[in-house]
């Protein structure tokens, strides 16, 4: 009997080993699926704000494009205004917001508006009709770029 306790404490023995061997490779997995579920969370932020730069840098180039063309409408609205019947000109500003209309830009609405200083700046008061803080004139044209406002329209109100 004493070989069989002995048998019996040796396989007790190696079983608790194997159990500790168990436990210590089952620590092992779920650290390495902690790291490979951290790693990959990473790699998704690293990609998304990827993405939100280049679309940011992208908007950034567009603007910086958008605004150099505000002054080629400034001449055609002054050309206009100068010669205000030549069907020409009018077909030429048209044409011009129409094509900066389709890249996102557009002509920040002014005369009957209410003022607003995200959009407007009002350069003096004039008595009118209209009530007051309306719009009456146009000194000089605003644009937006989708959201974001390239250039503020300088305006006179009504008193």
């Amino acid at each position: 009997m004493t070989d069989e306790n002995k048998e019996l404490n040796e396989c007790n023995v190696a079983a608790t080993e194997c159990a500790d061997d168990n436990a210590d490779l089952q620590v092992m997995i779920a650290e390495l699926s902690d790291k490979y579920l951290r790693a990959r969370a990473e790699m998704e932020n690293v990609k998304r704000r990827a993405a939100i730069d280049i679309e940011s840098r992208a908007r950034i180039r567009a603007m910086s494009v958008a605004e150099n063309f505000i002054p080629l409408i400034d001449a055609i609205d002054a050309a206009i205004a100068h010669n205000s019947g030549d069907d020409g000109l009018r077909t030429l500003a048209a044409a011009a917001e129409n094509a900066l209309a389709r890249v996102g830009i557009t002509r920040i609405e002014t005369i009957g508006q209410k003022l607003n200083p995200a959009f407007h700046n009002a350069i003096n008061t004039e008595e009118s009709d209209a009530p007051a803080d309306t719009i009456i004139k146009e000194f000089q044209g605003g644009f937006m770029f989708g959201d974001s406002v390239l250039r503020t329209a300088m305006v006179i109100t009504a008193k």
